[in-house]
């Protein structure tokens, strides 16, 4: 193998010490490209430790028929397919491929090939490098297909785990404006009717008054007030064991406005009461210590005891 060929091999991208050691096993330029294929896993230093093994048996290696007297051998050939090599280390490479064992020495000269033969050879080997790549860029090309595959299923089982997720929060946030909403609808309710009740009071006692500056009997039978789910505006009936919440309400119309309301009381019922004697709709109950505040259609559904308001509390209107 001459200079020229190893250049090749290097200019082909193969690292120089196992480009020599190729040349040096084989005879030409395709030789030293199937020795190389062939041995492409192997490691440089287990490369160069059986050169070193192979330098020192090679006069026991393959030391086929006589030669007659007089003539040296210039070349080995295989028993077994009939084809020739130029030294040792083209037949042991044979030897590795084909697993073919009985050599002998010949004393035929093999003629060194052209360049036209060697154009030839390494546009042959240069093809099967090319076509080796491409099938080699086709099974990378299935394997990233197959990662991305795996990528996209794991993405939608995450998003599907995250949609179902969101789906149970708004169920669950629906459900609780629900529960919101029928309790604004009793607590307006209970308003109504102590609104109806308060009013008939009044006009029980305006027609009482009536009735004594006339010096007559009322003409308006007296109506007991109907007794609402929750007295607003005042203390809760005589006798009565449920518990109370003593409120101070800031407000900034009418100051400080002294409360006290029934503990199932909630914040709607309460933020209506003071909207009928400020004339401002309660948009929000704040409390200093600890900071909070009470959200109307948010809060409002509360009770004061669930408010923590009972058994008294100092609260701004907003």
């Amino acid at each position: 193998m001459t200079a020229a060929d190893l250049d090749v091999l290097l200019s082909m991208g193969f690292e120089q010490a196992r480009a020599e050691i190729a040349a040096k096993k084989t005879g030409n330029l395709q030789q030293a490209l199937d020795w190389l294929e062939a041995n492409q896993d192997k490691s440089l230093e287990e490369l160069q430790a059986q050169n070193q093994a192979s330098a020192e048996d090679e006069d026991e290696e393959m030391t086929g028929a006589n030669i007659p007297s007089g003539e040296t051998a210039k070349s080995l050939v295989c028993n077994e397919c009939g084809k020739k090599f130029r030294n040792h280390d083209q037949a042991t490479f044979h030897a590795t491929k084909t697993d073919h064992q009985d050599f002998s020495e010949s004393t035929d000269e093999l003629a060194p090939l052209t360049e036209e033969e060697k154009k030839a050879r390494l546009e042959e080997l240069r093809q099967k490098l090319a076509a080796k790549r491409a099938v080699q860029s086709e099974a990378d090309k299935e394997t990233a297909k197959r990662n991305e595959q795996i990528r996209m299923k794991a993405t939608k089982d995450s998003q599907e785990l995250k949609e179902e997720l969101q789906r149970k929060e708004r169920i669950k946030e629906a459900e609780r404006k629900k529960q919101e909403k029928i309790a604004d609808a009793e607590a307006k309710k209970r308003i109504k009717a102590k609104i109806e009740a308060d009013r008939a009071e009044r006009k029980r006692k305006e027609e009482e008054a009536k009735a004594l500056r006339e010096g007559r009997a009322p003409q308006v039978p007296v109506v007991a007030p109907a007794a609402p789910v929750s007295a607003l505006g005042g203390a809760s009936a005589a006798g009565s064991s449920a518990a109370t919440a003593r409120l101070r309400i800031q407000t900034k119309q009418k100051g400080n406005l002294m409360k006290t309301y029934p503990s199932e009381t909630t914040l709607f019922e309460v933020a209506h009461a003071v909207e009928e004697e400020t004339g401002v709709p309660v948009q929000s109950f704040q409390i200093n210590f600890p900071r909070k505040t009470f959200e109307a259609g948010v809060d409002f559904g509360l009770t004061l005891k669930e408010a923590g308001f009972v058994p008294s509390a100092a609260i701004i209107a907003n």
